[in-house]
């Protein structure tokens, strides 16, 4: 089964799976309740510089995920990223990947998707 991402806006669904939200900032106007979130990751998500440097531009959408890349090899979001790949393992890939960006083509959670969709469950 392939990793899902979605907004976290959307309304959640049973085929959803383990819903972890992936950003640093809570999303805005979103109750806890609402959310129906299983985890919240919010360490493996994009540095504030980086979050607000990319601005969500499609035009450096590519440097974006360079970097984005980079910072998850750092302590922090490094060991935010072993708790991913461990929960992605454990649940046979049955996640969903939250975020609350309004491009749904350019964010940290397709990049983390493109990751974790290299994990090997056994």
């Amino acid at each position: 089964m392939p990793v899902q991402i979605k907004r976290i806006y959307d309304e959640a669904d049973k085929k959803d799976g383990v819903r972890i939200l992936v950003d640093r900032v809570w999303p805005r106007g979103m109750s806890k309740e609402d959310a129906k979130l299983d985890h919240w990751l919010k360490d493996i998500g994009p540095s504030n510089d980086l979050r607000k440097w990319f601005d969500h531009d499609p035009d450096k959408y590519d440097e974006f995920k360079k970097k984005y890349k980079q910072e998850l090899e750092t302590d922090e979001q490094g060991d935010a990223l072993d708790e991913l790949k461990e929960i992605t393992k454990k649940h046979n890939k049955n996640i969903t990947l939250l975020f609350s960006a309004k491009d749904e083509n350019n964010n940290q959670a397709k990049v983390l998707k493109e990751i974790i969709d290299h994990v090997h469950v056994t």
